[in-house]
């Protein structure tokens, strides 16, 4: 009986070693990414151009390496599809499942959307996982999207090793007009629960176009150095400012018209949405934090409407009016974003980008 046991473990185990064996590896170096601001960067997996280096503020610099709204294009008709990755900074935070600060997301074009496929769970600092096996062997086009608080220095996506990996014979999203998105933690995707559910990603599948995620968590104060970057981008077709919960008062009336500025002077038809900070759930019971909301919200429209006087064409705003729903129910801290809560600030936006549109 013993002897029947190990020689089913052994072929067990030589069995698992012989599909293992099977998974090719493609560096992702070779496929499309989508979602960067700029290609003049240290290397390929980070946000902000490398001239950046030592002239914005090192908190800035830092959370440029983490490569939130970035995807990887590709297509595929392999029977499973593996990754491996390795991470910038290996983060933990006790608010934030580690699937959405270091993991990564899969996405598969069906029909005529976007259908989620599985995520690639992080386990340490390298990681190789099979994200979807057991496929039907035909050619599919696919989306990957990187990690939204932390950074990544490797990746490689796997494939069955008599299947094909190729460049996306489609041309979605669309990359030509991108929309950027710039601000705080939850632009950046605080704390969605895996990547593809940030609000530039859930609105990237929405309108089938690039978003390009320019959120700094903690970080969105106006620096003039990332709207003169945001301004280089003459193709894009609409800029959102979401930065008001990172902004003290002084800030947002000093810094507020010239950020506009510096992007209307190089894009003078370029629409600019400017949002208000939501509305924090745990506002109704902290006096102080309502206060301070409340108060720049009002000097974000007063703001406004100095631009809108002074002859600002294409320049909207976006109120704090239910944009997460009045339930209390959208935030895992009161600040950063559920699922739920990026489901529902992403439902405001598209009928906001709708309408100027």
């Amino acid at each position: 009986m013993k002897l029947c046991r190990l020689i089913l473990f052994l072929s067990i185990f030589s069995f698992s070693t012989f599909i293992s064996g099977e998974t090719k590896y493609y560096d992702a170096a070779q496929f499309p990414l989508i979602g960067k601001i700029t290609n003049d960067t240290e290397t390929r997996y980070e946000r902000l151009p490398s001239y950046l280096k030592g002239k914005t503020r090192p908190p800035v610099w830092d959370l440029g390496k983490n490569t939130s709204g970035m995807a990887i294009r590709f297509r595929s008709n392999s029977t499973s599809i593996s990754a491996k990755w390795d991470l910038y900074q290996d983060r933990t935070m006790n608010h934030m499942t580690a699937t959405g600060i270091k993991g990564l997301d899969l996405y598969a074009w069906t029909k005529d959307h976007w259908q989620f496929v599985n995520t690639g769970r992080p386990t340490g600092k390298s990681n190789e996982q099979t994200i979807i096996a057991n496929m039907i062997p035909e050619e599919r086009e696919y989306m990957l999207y990187l990690p939204l608080y932390d950074g990544i220095t490797s990746l490689s996506i796997g494939i069955d090793s008599t299947a094909v990996i190729l460049p996306p014979a489609l041309d979605e999203p669309d990359t030509k007009h991108p929309v950027i998105c710039y601000g705080t933690s939850i632009t950046q995707g605080g704390c969605a629960s895996r990547p593809g559910m940030s609000y530039s990603n859930i609105l990237m599948r929405k309108f089938n176009r690039e978003f390009i995620n320019l959120g700094f968590s903690g970080n969105g104060q106006l620096d003039f150095e990332i709207a003169e970057v945001m301004a280089k981008r003459h193709d894009a077709s609409l800029f959102v400012l979401d930065f008001v919960p990172n902004v003290n008062m002084k800030q947002l009336k000093e810094k507020t018209a010239n950020f506009v500025r510096i992007l209307r002077d190089e894009n003078p038809e370029t629409p600019i949405l400017l949002m208000e900070s939501i509305i924090f759930p745990h506002m109704k019971f902290d006096q102080s934090i309502q206060q301070v909301v409340l108060e720049k919200n009002t000097a974000l429209r007063e703001e406004y409407q100095k631009l809108k006087q002074k002859g600002y064409k294409n320049l909207y705003y976006l109120s704090s009016d239910n944009l997460i729903g009045k339930d209390g129910e959208a935030t895992v801290d009161g600040v950063h974003l559920t699922d739920l809560g990026f489901e529902r600030i992403s439902e405001k936006l598209y009928q906001a980008i709708k309408r100027i549109w």
